[in-house]
């Protein structure tokens, strides 16, 4: 009797929690529906009116760049490296966007550009646009449809411990895609209505509350870690984590230089020689991806990409009244990534000191850490508090890739070669259009994952996928920069040598080539780097790629009358104001 009621309590529980995900999934529907009203035209749409404020555009920010994934696997991170040195990535993050605020913003004001591709456009001409917008196109619909599959995994395995009172063990279970294949949909479809009717208005209001629900979650999960290594008492937690990561007490913890261990990597016990020694360092640098030369050079580069050529990241920043307020709205949101930074990785170092103490309700698999505490330890409402966290942070990076990619579609696309003449109206049908499609593209990219997943557990198609979009911000970067910080170099013949020659030798260099060998042409002996190849960290990728396409684009001139046309658009812009570039006369 005492365990059916048991049953019976834990039943209601989960429906409570149930409930919360379900309010608030239809608070932020309605929020953003709300705010999104009243779109009059594509400048309304995709930029906002360019009135958006900036501490909105800053918690915009933030939501955009933290996804599902990012909730789950930034935990894992810390309970793998026994701290919280993830979080000294954070010092090339703000050094990135001081970078990016002083030498990228500016410029697009000036030609008051739709994306950042319009830049390219005027500084070279349309085939770099072209080209770079079509990489921005494939692999960001590529990596947002593999990242929606992590929160509807969630919400599924949620689902079932409702329906079927199942303890979660590993977050990868199941026999059957069909079931995560409707969680897609769901997640999707919510997120897609508020978009195509708010466009970029509703996604900014919305990601203020899911950052903020995003965060609030984390210091949430935090406390009620803490709680349970105190048995009630939060002072208690962190003695009790002291003794059992004791790696917290130091500077080990925190911050790492890069010649930790290189005895080791030597195998040897006497001093080596100084050309040995630094061999060693700067192999250890380069695989290390959390060292303060990796976060200070390579996180700097890649964040650079990031905030300066990604139209996922930049949209939002062109949404606010002038360069000022948006360089602003960037550099508070990398200050403010810090404290999200430590919450999460110290939410791993928690939860290593908790699976000590709790090893029978630890996972079989690291990434699954912070996802089986939510389902299985921590208690009603605020497992549906930290749940519908989780969905935010899914939801704000997937609303803002939806609205980027269709503004991108629109504008870098449609109107040059079919909508020269359409009306205000007939723009924002074009993108609510490019809307739905995209969002289509990421169901059955999700869907195909997930049943990739379930018939092939130990596919590494979700890894290589991220890894292979992730390669193309340096060689992106790399002709921005020749744009940028050169006044008659680059070429739009050179720029597409460049690029091609950017991207495959980013592909090859880093190691990526091997991982889509092994999955397109596996083999009986896998493919692999040779031995004698260093392996190199996803820190340094941005800057591999960004040196080799600016050494290649840098040896082209620009033609003559594309600079004067680059000089024609400048003043064009401040005479004819917020048109769309192609419509400009």
């Amino acid at each position: 009797m005492t365990e059916s009621i048991g049953s019976v309590g834990a039943s209601w529980g989960l429906l409570v929690d149930g409930l919360i995900i379900l309010l608030y999934f239809v608070l932020i529907t309605t929020i953003g529906l709300y705010m999104g009203r009243r779109e009059r035209s594509l400048h309304d749409y995709a930029l906002g009116g360019r009135q958006m404020p900036w501490w909105a555009v800053m918690a915009s920010i933030i939501a955009a760049e933290t996804s599902a994934a990012t909730f789950l696997t930034v935990p894992a991170e810390g309970f793998k490296e026994r701290g919280i040195v993830y979080t000294q990535l954070c010092f090339g993050l703000i050094l990135g966007r001081v970078l990016v605020g002083m030498v990228f913003l500016k410029p697009y004001y000036d030609y008051r550009v739709y994306t950042v591709y319009d830049f390219l456009a005027v500084r070279f001409g349309p085939k770099t646009k072209n080209y770079v917008s079509m990489l921005f196109l494939i692999f960001r619909t590529l990596a947002m449809g593999v990242r929606v599959y992590v929160p509807a995994l969630v919400m599924v395995l949620a689902w079932r411990m409702i329906v079927h009172q199942e303890q979660i063990r590993d977050l990868a279970t199941g026999d059957s895609w069909v079931p995560y294949g409707v969680a897609i949909f769901v997640l999707v479809a919510i997120t897609t209505a508020y978009t195509f009717l708010g466009g970029i208005k509703a996604v900014i209001w919305t990601d203020l509350i899911q950052a903020t629900l995003m965060f609030s979650s984390a210091i949430v999960a935090i406390f009620s870690i803490l709680t349970h290594l105190g048995k009630g008492s939060i002072v208690g937690g962190l003695a009790t984590l002291g003794n059992l990561v004791p790696e917290m007490t130091s500077l080990q913890g925190y911050i790492r230089f890069g010649w930790e261990g290189i005895s080791a990597e030597l195998g040897i016990s006497a001093e080596p020689g100084i050309g040995e020694a630094f061999t060693a360092f700067a192999k250890n640098v380069l695989a290390d991806p959390y060292t303060l030369f990796s976060a200070l050079i390579g996180y700097t580069i890649f964040n650079m990409a990031m905030f300066g050529t990604d139209q996922d990241m930049v949209q939002r920043l062109l949404t606010a009244k002038d360069y000022r307020r948006s360089r602003r709205s960037l550099l508070t949101a990398a200050l403010m990534d810090l404290p999200i930074f430590a919450a999460f990785s110290f939410i791993g170092v928690l939860l290593l000191a908790f699976y000590q103490i709790e090893p029978s309700l630890k996972p079989t698999k690291v990434n699954d850490i912070f996802g089986a505490y939510i389902m299985n330890v921590m208690p009603v409402v605020v497992r549906g508090f930290v749940l519908a966290g989780l969905f935010a942070t899914a939801m704000g990076s997937l609303s803002a890739a939806l609205n980027a990619l269709a503004t991108s579609a629109t504008n870098d696309w449609y109107l040059h070669y079919l909508g020269r003449k359409v009306s205000e109206r007939h723009q924002i049908t074009a993108a609510r259009i490019f809307t739905i499609l995209f969002a289509l593209l990421m169901v059955v990219i999700a869907t195909f994952t997930a049943y990739n997943n379930v018939v092939n557990p130990d596919s590494r198609l979700i890894p290589i996928a991220l890894g292979v979009a992730g390669l193309f911000a340096g060689p992106m970067l790399g002709v921005f920069l020749v744009g940028m910080l050169t006044k008659t170099r680059g070429s739009d013949e050179g720029n597409m040598i460049a690029l091609s020659v950017g991207l495959v030798a980013t592909l090859a260099l880093c190691g990526q080539v091997v991982d889509v060998l092994n999955l397109l042409w596996p083999r009986p002996t896998p493919w692999q780097m040779p031995a004698w190849w260093p392996k190199i960290a996803f820190t340094w990728y941005a800057l591999i790629g960004a040196l080799i396409t600016f050494a290649v684009a840098v040896l082209f001139p620009t033609p003559q009358p594309v600079l004067a046309e680059a000089a024609r658009r400048r003043q064009q812009a401040e005479v004819e104001g917020d048109k769309p570039l192609a419509l400009r006369s």
